[in-house]
């Protein structure tokens, strides 16, 4: 049951989409949303190696002024958007404004939540100084879970693919999903990639009779290949708007924590993810 959801206001590029998501959910579960917007001053004051001569202070001191402004006009133009939305579609909402690290703040307001909806590109920065390229995998390694990350354009979720490798961990993340009720009326295909076709079989009648059990149907399908390459194709062909992904462990740090086809999608994929693992 999810009754409270974080929403992540990042750049105004990506909240209308990011706002969008939250309420759907929310007005399918009477839950309530959490807008938080962060200013990471370390990170805008950060101007790089600076050249040595009469007024670099005072442009580098302009520079900083420029960010902030920027900053602040993001953060109320998100949070505007927001509220007006919330206020629109007649769902319960907070906003948390708050100044320092992201991925401590969000860490600590995670552990009272029950969701959380970033951007996929773009969570903290407000579109003023360039995005780390590894702020979504810091946060799922942080432990920000389950997280729902979508894409800038907003699309209705009316068909989930379900990536299943047979591990524990995978595992977990689809029973998150069927148990949260996430999206109840969506079509989902549960889909499996490997080599052993009886073995692959077996694990999805399991995955099915799962579903079943929990009153959601479900299709699945099973594909001799690599989903690291062959997911996304996969996905945009049989037209998901979702995709759910758990781990596989592997021996690296970061493919220990997502596996490897989920930290390419991370990385990668042009569709909303759901990640609870």
């Amino acid at each position: 049951m999810i009754k409270r959801i974080l929403v992540g206001l990042g750049t105004s590029r990506s909240a209308e989409s990011v706002v969008k998501h939250a309420i759907e959910i929310a007005k399918t579960n009477a839950a309530e949303l959490l807008g938080v917007a962060v200013t990471d001053p370390t990170r805008l004051e950060w101007t790089g190696p600076r050249p040595i001569g009469v007024g670099v202070e005072a442009l580098t001191t302009e520079l900083r002024h420029d960010r902030m402004n920027k900053v602040a006009a993001e953060i109320a133009k998100a949070k505007e958007l927001f509220a007006a939305s919330c206020a629109s579609a007649g769902v319960s909402h907070q906003t948390c404004e708050r100044t320092g690290d992201p991925f401590e703040i969000v860490s600590d307001l995670v552990r009272y939540q029950d969701l959380c909806v970033f951007g996929l590109k773009g969570l903290f920065e407000h579109d003023v100084v360039p995005e780390p390229t590894d702020s979504l995998e810091r946060l799922v390694a942080a432990g920000i879970r389950p997280m729902l990350a979508v894409a800038d354009a907003h699309r209705p979720v009316s068909r989930v693919l379900v990536a299943y490798s047979g591990s524990l961990e995978s595992a977990k993340t689809f029973k998150h999903f069927v148990q949260s009720g996430l999206y109840p009326d969506a079509a989902v295909r549960v889909i499996h990639f490997g080599s052993d076709a009886a073995t692959c079989r077996r694990r999805l009648e399991a995955v099915q009779g799962y579903f079943e059990a929990h009153g959601r149907g479900v299709e699945t399908d099973f594909v001799s290949g690599d989903p690291v390459r062959e997911l996304v194709p996969y996905a945009e062909h049989w037209g998901a708007d979702l995709i759910v992904a758990g781990n596989s462990a592997k021996n690296l740090l970061l493919r220990k924590i997502f596996g490897e086809t989920a930290l390419h999608l991370l990385r990668e994929s042009p569709l909303p993810l759901y990640l609870a693992q």
